[in-house]
């Protein structure tokens, strides 16, 4: 990594700058889950404990990661789960089209199906072989790395299957529903009607 073109209208910036939201939330591990559900092929809603996400079978990213502001950061590698992981242990129905990202305090992005089950998609613990910190998302974060970085909640708490697509909490506020930084898609005045 670090050697690869940029997306346009993007610069390199050193570390790892934290951006987020809100708050950074507490972590009570007694009440800690991460569930799966909507539009399950079976109707359920499926739940983990961190133990049990940890338990599940690994692998690692090293990817870089992209902002809407203008700044890339490089050669991150990101370990734990692959999301298509989650798809296979809680399927879902035929119809599922896109998966809403929810996060700590409500915070949610949306994404489709397909870009969820790439296989570069990431639910991730650690960073660089080190825990994630609290600012950066402990325990969890969504990571998809082809996609702008508000497309990869930090704090990461459940994915709702939808058989329709629905706007998260930036797509609501102004930023492009698709967000890949290949084509530049950082507002919503630039999609297509």
């Amino acid at each position: 990594m670090g050697t690869e073109p940029l997306p346009p209208g993007q610069r390199t910036v050193k570390g790892w700058p934290v951006s987020h939201y809100g708050p950074v939330p507490g972590f009570r591990a007694a009440r800690w889950n991460l569930q799966v559900f909507g539009a399950t092929a079976t109707g359920a809603t499926y739940s983990w404990t961190l133990e049990e996400v940890v338990a599940l079978p690994m692998t690692t990213i090293t990817t870089d990661l992209h902002c809407a502001s203008g700044t890339t950061t490089r050669g991150h590698e990101f370990f734990r789960v692959a999301a298509a992981t989650m798809l296979d242990l809680a399927p879902p129905s035929p119809k599922v089209t896109h998966v809403m990202a929810w996060a700590e305090y409500g915070y949610s992005a949306n994404l489709r199906l397909a870009d969820f089950a790439s296989d570069r998609t990431l639910i991730a613990t650690h960073h660089n072989g080190d825990l994630l910190t609290a600012e950066h998302g402990f325990p969890l974060r969504l990571v998809v790395p082809h996609l702008y970085g508000y497309k990869g909640p930090k704090w990461l708490r459940g994915i709702e299957y939808m058989t329709q697509d629905r706007r998260g909490f930036w797509e609501k506020r102004g930023y492009h529903n698709t967000a890949d930084p290949w084509a530049e898609q950082r507002h919503s005045y630039q999609e297509a009607d």
